[in-house]
């Protein structure tokens, strides 16, 4: 679906969405308002949503939707930018938009919608494929030791080595395992088996620090010590 109150904006995108095959344009509207109804009557899995409009604007409809679809940001501010990755937007496209930039957006929605349509079958096989460098690294779940989230890109941290994939955090967060990982901190995930100390507001996991969130330290105690903590 496509949410934009400019017109010109809105003709551009259909003609993009039109030249990506996997792409099925659902609807276009050209204030939140309208979206909503339309959200409420029909699925859709990925929005192009602009920002500043009359009424709420961009950020606002997302915050309102219970479980918003996936969203790509199409906005001519670049100050909104941190704001639409705290509420895990796919990606943040600035008018005006290229062609290339857009395919880029698009197919990352697309890795990530197949990521979530698949994680009982890949976690059963005990490993996952993730596009690293030129080519796609099999990673398994017993050697990850923790990710960590780098601006628009997630790394993962093994025994052997790290690899950065352009991927959102919330992504990876979803598809992890959750009986194995667990999310400390706003930009660290980690496997619960592989924690070695925990020292104040750190994990430990070999010589590696890892803080964890204020706010999420009462549950990270609680889920890390539970049936495990030998006391007197």
């Amino acid at each position: 679906m496509i949410i934009d109150d400019e017109p010109l904006a809105r003709k551009g995108l259909q003609e993009y969405c039109a030249d990506v095959d996997f792409l099925e344009l659902a609807a276009v509207c050209d204030s939140p308002v309208k979206a909503i109804a339309l959200l409420q009557a029909q699925p859709v899995h990925l929005l192009f949503l602009d920002i500043q409009m009359p009424r709420i604007n961009g950020l606002q409809l997302l915050r309102s939707l219970p479980q918003p679809p996936l969203a790509i940001l199409t906005t001519a501010y670049p100050e909104y930018a941190l704001q639409g990755f705290e509420l895990d937007v796919i990606d943040y496209l600035l008018k005006p938009i290229a062609f290339e930039r857009f395919l880029k957006a698009a197919l990352k929605a697309r890795s990530y919608f197949e990521l979530l349509q698949r994680p009982a079958a890949a976690n059963a096989e005990g490993y996952f494929f993730i596009k690293c460098d030129s080519g796609l690294e099999r990673i398994c779940f017993d050697d990850l030791l923790y990710a960590a989230a780098l601006q628009n890109y997630v790394v993962l941290h093994t025994a052997q080595r790290k690899y950065i994939t352009y991927l959102t955090f919330k992504a990876v967060e979803d598809y992890l395992p959750a009986q194995q990982f667990l999310r400390v901190h706003k930009s660290y995930i980690v496997a619960l088996s592989k924690i070695d100390r925990i020292t104040g507001n750190d994990i430990m996991i070999g010589s590696q620090h890892i803080p964890v969130s204020r706010h999420l330290k009462d549950a990270v105690m609680e889920r890390i010590l539970k049936d495990k903590y030998l006391k007197r």
